[in-house]
């Protein structure tokens, strides 16, 4: 199977803010491979440096050492092949909801017509086909990110970047956008490469769930396949004996990290 993302042995380092004249590491030798289609989630402890190997695969993030290939091709600059959806909503407040999802197709060079018209349809299939006319602060959280998702798919990436997408929401409305996030992916099946903090939710959407050590020089610790049948209803799943299971075997593993990590903030306080 195409690898649509991979991080070959990828370190990256950077100056400490606290001490400039100390170095700090992030991620130390990562390898971490989203195939075309495949739905991958990274968790870890806090600081372990999963949003740093999203930038890199965003390219806004060079390593320090290793490379990055995006369909077998090295990438330089920009992933232009990959959509970012970020934990902050990224959304313009002068802006409309269709004016928001229009503005990424606008700066491609779509005419504003033919933005206007593709950007009212993926309101639509987000739920928001009637609000194209509201601004951000007059929308809810849980419809902000409903636009934001719309912005990112809009496009049309091969790869799909989220990072803590659906963090700040109420757990009802976080449940309706894993599930419509499920929905659209089923039915494009592009990479997406996902990080979250919550074990249940990476289980509940992923193909494969890959945990992260405590940092510095965070590495992979175990990589689990999620073969739980979909279509799935990420709050169904959660009762079954198979989710149970797995729940269990990579708790397991991430446990002792997430101990590890909240030790390491403690001593920095």
């Amino acid at each position: 199977m195409t690898a649509a993302l991979a991080l070959q042995d990828v370190t990256c380092t950077f100056v400490s803010k606290d001490n400039p004249g100390q170095r700090y590491t992030a991620v130390q030798n990562v390898d971490l491979t989203v195939a075309a289609g495949e739905f991958v989630s990274v968790v870890g402890p806090t600081g372990c440096g999963k949003s740093t190997l999203l930038n890199v695969g965003a390219g806004l993030l060079s390593p320090s050492t290793g490379s990055v290939t995006v369909f077998d091709q090295p990438l330089a600059g920009l992933n232009k092949r990959a959509g970012y959806m970020f934990q902050a909503d990224s959304l313009m407040p002068w802006r409309t909801a269709l004016a928001n999802v229009s503005a990424g197709l606008q700066f491609h060079g779509v005419p504003d017509a033919q933005a206007a018209e593709r950007a009212s349809e993926w309101l639509r299939r987000v739920g928001l086909g009637g609000f194209g006319d509201r601004y951000p602060h007059q929308m809810s959280g849980g419809m902000r990110k409903r636009v934001s998702l719309a912005q990112t798919l809009v496009l049309d990436p091969d790869i799909i970047l989220m990072d803590e997408p659906f963090s700040a929401l109420d757990i009802q409305t976080r449940q309706l956008m894993e599930n419509e996030l499920l929905e659209i992916w089923q039915a494009k099946k592009k990479a997406v490469l996902f990080i979250t903090h919550d074990l249940d939710e990476a289980i509940a959407m992923s193909d494969r769930v890959v945990v992260m050590s405590a940092g510095p020089g965070s590495h992979p610790m175990g990589d689990f396949t999620i073969d739980i049948e979909r279509p799935r209803d990420v709050a169904e799943i959660k009762a079954t004996p198979r989710f149970l299971e797995l729940h269990k075997a990579i708790w397991a593993v991430l446990r002792s990290e997430v101990l590890k990590g909240y030790q390491q903030q403690l001593k920095t306080a």
